[in-house]
């Protein structure tokens, strides 16, 4: 690309986000700012100055369907995640290849949300909304997710060693949240630290990233989230430490039932279930 081609580009962009695409905006504006500085290529003053009032709208938040949006929040594997008005988030595909996933947790969000117990909603993302985003020639399926409250962190971000009394109401939580989407006959499909974020003060649990959801057996989304639990645990009982390795080698497909089995548990081995803060 040429001075005098970026300069055709820049003028000709209708929004900072026609221009800034891709994972790395700021390489984006290094690049035009590099061709189109005057003191490099005479005649791109006019071109230059749109660039800066691009970037400049860019950096206090770009205009994606109806929401305007900040700087990214998360960059996933799948997807990037920008905060936007009204407390939610706009969640687009990195690659516009990879719409069918999001496509696909809209429709699982929208059955859970339809056929799952009320109780146990805000255990997932409530799906405000959805549509297709088009910047340049690109066009993107664009999630918009209920936001979860301030002070809930990933649980790859907790450490290890914790208690088991404390890792009990995590692994709760997780069984409730995949019994729920079981029920509503759907998988979540990648039950992961990061795809769980906890509240340690008010026992608070979400379940994110439905991208990878489908009709698959249930058992794996118990390994998963058991896999996750035994990652925190530290000094246990030896009946608990027996307990997270039987589910470890044959994880059963009924969240619920395990779910009785481990409150059962817990009962016998500390009584009734009292509140704990979760000091990180």
């Amino acid at each position: 690309m040429n001075a005098e081609q970026a300069a055709s580009i820049v003028t000709g962009a209708r929004s900072a986000a026609d221009l800034f695409t891709g994972d790395s905006p700021a390489r984006v504006y290094r690049r035009y700012a590099r061709l189109l500085h005057p003191d490099m290529s005479p005649g791109t003053a006019e071109a230059f100055a749109r660039l800066a009032e691009l970037w400049s709208d860019f950096n206090r938040g770009q205009q994606v369907g109806p929401y305007r949006i900040g700087p990214p929040l998360h960059r996933g594997g799948t997807a990037v995640l920008y905060p936007a008005d009204g407390e939610v988030l706009l969640k687009l595909p990195r690659d516009p290849a990879d719409n069918h996933l999001l496509v696909r947790e809209a429709a699982t969000l929208t059955r859970i949300a339809s056929e799952a117990d009320p109780r146990f909603l805000p255990y997932v993302p409530r799906l405000v909304s959805k549509f297709r985003h088009k910047a340049g020639r690109a066009v993107r399926q664009a999630n918009v997710l209920s936001q979860a409250p301030g002070g809930f962190v990933p649980l790859n971000r907790i450490g290890t060693g914790l208690d088991p009394r404390d890792v009990a109401w995590i692994w709760r939580r997780l069984l409730v949240a995949a019994g729920l989407a079981h029920r509503a006959g759907v998988t979540h499909g990648a039950v992961l630290p990061r795809h769980v974020l906890v509240h340690p003060l008010d026992h608070g649990l979400v379940l994110v990233d439905w991208c990878r959801s489908q009709l698959s057996d249930p058992s794996d989304d118990v390994l998963g989230l058991t896999r996750c639990v035994a990652g925190l645990l530290g000094g246990h009982p030896r009946t608990m430490r027996a307990f997270v390795r039987g589910c470890l080698l044959r994880p059963p497909s009924d969240a619920w039932a395990l779910l009785g089995e481990l409150d059962e548990l817990l009962e016998d081995l500390y009584g009734p279930r009292t509140y704990r803060p979760l000091h990180l």
